[in-house]
């Protein structure tokens, strides 16, 4: 299916609002959903039926081929309310672009652009009310698409489902966070999947993060898995560490996903001219910037916080705690971007993109 096809949502409206129960002022993230969602299947080679209906149980076949191969993969953005009642997206070609390539390396057909866009559109447009005003207010937005086909052969679905559900969500702030950098554990290997949102690398992250949790620490940095001598990722966000007034971060590759929140930082501290070095960051040149003071942040870089301050890291059986800075690059990128999610600032990059 071509993505110059024309398609037709169909919408059904919910009888009743679910909103008026919302305490809006104490929302947990991810745990309340909106009146509606969006859905659409991929059958006999073709993705047919999208429409947007009332958010409601799936039913599926115990066998549903995703209960048992993996085949699932997912997305996360959001959306924002500016001080004139209009709404934006961040960037959503590029979650739409990283979807259909995380599709690709589990074998599920990618998603046609136009069907995305319009039942986005369609769904943020019934379910707006849920997008309130204010700076830290959003709408999470959910895509995933995973394996429906009944069958416990081991190949590839031959039906999948396409569904985008909605959260509002407020400032996300999970108090000092402080990190273990993993040494045996790994999140991925070079040849596999780790650059995609897949279903299965974030499942594999649970019990390693447990285990550092129960060390006292909130999240994990993961290191190669070759050699875990270098640093890749804080959980499950792209890692940035200053050291002096330079900020440093992995290259995406295999094993470390291209993060949209990660280029926009990236670039938006070039504007700010804050020097950047993307290349490969071993754990012992951190250890001793830690050790030299000139290791001054490390943040964690995704849609949900946009930037997570990490306090403190700890490594063997060694701790260190970070300096407390007057004006962190944190801050000052994260405002920088914010600024541009809430329409409060010039777009010269072309990342806002108005919901009509």
């Amino acid at each position: 299916m071509s993505d110059n096809m024309t398609s037709t949502i169909k919408i059904e409206k919910a009888a009743n609002s679910k909103i008026n129960k919302v305490d809006f002022n104490n929302l947990a993230f991810g745990h309340v959903f909106t009146d509606h969602m969006f859905e659409c299947d991929f059958i006999n080679g073709e993705w047919v039926n999208p429409q947007v209906v009332p958010y409601q149980p799936l039913t599926l076949d115990p066998s549903a081929k995703v209960f048992h191969y993996g085949q699932a993969v997912f997305e996360g953005m959001k959306a924002y309310r500016d001080d004139e009642d209009k709404i934006w997206l961040f960037r959503p070609e590029d979650n739409l672009n990283r979807i259909n390539i995380s599709s690709k390396r589990l074998a599920i057909p990618e998603f046609p652009k136009d069907i995305f866009f319009e039942g986005l559109t369609q769904l943020l447009k019934l379910d707006e009310a849920w997008i309130k005003k204010g700076y830290g207010n959003s709408l999470y937005i959910r895509p995933v698409v995973f394996a429906t086909e009944s069958g416990v052969s081991a190949s590839p679905s031959n039906r999948y489902k396409f569904l985008i559900i909605c959260s509002p969500a407020q400032s996300y702030y999970g108090g000092e966070v402080r990190v273990k950098i993993e040494n045996h554990y790994s999140r991925s290997a070079d040849g596999g999947f780790g650059y995609a949102k897949a279903a299965g690398n974030y499942a594999g992250q649970f019990y390693p993060t447990k285990l550092a949790q129960d060390e006292g620490y909130q999240q994990v940095i993961w290191t190669d898995a070759s050699t875990h001598k270098y640093l890749e990722e804080a959980g499950t966000m792209n890692v940035f560490f200053r050291i002096n007034d330079t900020l440093y971060t992995a290259p995406t590759g295999e094993r470390i996903l291209d993060g949209i929140t990660r280029k926009s930082i990236i670039a938006m501290a070039e504007e700010l001219s804050i020097p950047v070095d993307v290349r490969p960051v071993r754990v012992e040149e951190v250890i001793e910037a830690a050790n030299n003071g000139t290791l001054k942040e490390i943040f964690g870089a995704g849609t949900a916080a946009v930037i997570n301050p990490i306090v403190g890291f700890g490594y063997k059986d060694q701790k260190w705690e970070l300096p407390k800075l007057e004006n962190p690059y944190s801050s000052t990128i994260k405002k920088a971007i914010t600024d541009i999610q809430y329409n409060k600032a010039k777009d010269p990059y072309g990342w806002r993109y108005e919901v009509k």
